[in-house]
């Protein structure tokens, strides 16, 4: 039974020995390749310990190589391979060894890059929540900006009118005063024949023979070319002084109108 057990199942007693013979002979080729390696580093710091001069360091180097490599290529030239049986156990159970390797590297890669993905996910949202809130800051700021610009205008333009009214104010003030010291220096230098004045223009409609004072004539001239520019010429009247009209004609103060002699304006002095 023994006999023929064991020639029905070759490989029980034998796979076994195998094995632990082609460990041994991988071990003893693994110490006989380390002693040649240590060899061949004891004959290099050998080598290396030689002083090289400047002008043949580069010749040096290159000769060392070249011994390097043809004391490597020899001692490869000694070896022969040998081809070692290997029992399909082992070769599954190297496979297998492999595969479950293969499979652990690979799964640190798929966590890596599961992580990787993870904070980038993170990074992702993070910086979409940023833009989010930036863009919430940007149209916030465009509102206050137009609101801001609104107000801008609304109050330059009621600055600029209240400007432009203090100014005619001030303009008809001083109007008023030049009115008042032209009328008093008139008044002074050139008065009726009566000596009786009338300040107040109200007066010229009483009585069209009543003469005015001349600075009356100077603000009916004044007010007819400001009033009505297009047509300035104001008509003669009774209360019209003549030596007055003349004083004005004489000294280019007032202009005739060149086609109805009754008729006299002031001169443009502002034009």
């Amino acid at each position: 039974m023994s006999v023929n057990q064991q020639d029905l199942d070759p490989d029980s007693t034998t796979d076994v020995g195998d094995v632990t013979d082609t460990e041994e002979e991988l071990i003893k080729e693994c110490e006989e390749m380390w002693k040649d390696m240590e060899e061949c580093q004891n004959k290099l710091s050998l080598i290396g310990t030689e002083t090289l001069t400047d002008s043949d360091v580069q010749l040096s180097l290159l000769i060392m190589q070249l011994k390097c490599l043809t004391a490597e290529l020899s001692q490869w030239q000694k070896e022969t391979p040998e081809i070692i049986p290997l029992a399909e156990d082992v070769l599954v159970t190297s496979g297998k060894k492999e595969f479950q390797q293969l499979r652990h590297d690979l799964e640190m890669i798929l966590s890596t890059l599961q992580s990787k993905n993870e904070k980038l996910k993170e990074d992702l949202e993070r910086e979409q929540q940023w833009l989010d809130e930036q863009r919430q800051i940007m149209d916030s700021l465009n509102v206050l900006h137009n609101e801001l610009k609104n107000q801008v205008v609304t109050l330059s333009e009621s600055r600029i009118f209240n400007e432009l009214k203090t100014k005619m104010l001030n303009i008809k003030e001083y109007k008023e005063k030049l009115l008042i010291t032209m009328g008093e220096f008139l008044e002074d230098h050139f008065p009726l024949p009566d000596g009786n004045v009338k300040k107040k223009k109200k007066n010229i409609q009483e009585s069209t023979a009543q003469l005015i004072a001349l600075h009356d004539i100077l603000e009916i001239l004044i007010n007819r070319l400001f009033d009505v520019p297009h047509d300035p010429y104001v008509k003669i009247s009774d209360s019209f002084w003549p030596p007055y009209i003349e004083l004005l004609l004489r000294n280019g103060i007032a202009l005739r109108h060149p086609e109805d002699p009754t008729r006299i304006r002031l001169e443009a002095f502002h034009q």
